[in-house]
């Protein structure tokens, strides 16, 4: 799991799980019940997109460092 997310991303992840969970009991299963799934499917998407953005520049990184060690290589 430590892999996939930071820290704080699971926190984020867990908190807004939890207060989904008691806006559904607190409020019912009424039609707020949508603007509150809602509100926490957006809370996902931005921490998987945070994810992938993160393992896109992960990637990025280790391809400069290719072309780096490559032109080094060349240089001498």
């Amino acid at each position: 799991m430590k892999e996939h997310f930071d820290i704080g991303s699971f926190i984020v992840i867990v908190i807004t799980f939890v207060l989904f969970i008691f806006a559904l009991f607190a409020k019912g299963f009424t039609h707020d019940l949508l603007l509150e799934a809602g509100v926490f499917l957006v809370s996902v998407k931005l921490i998987l997109m945070a994810y992938k953005n993160s393992m896109a520049s992960k990637e990025l990184l280790s391809e400069l460092k290719a072309i780096k060690e490559k032109l080094e290589i060349d240089h001498c």
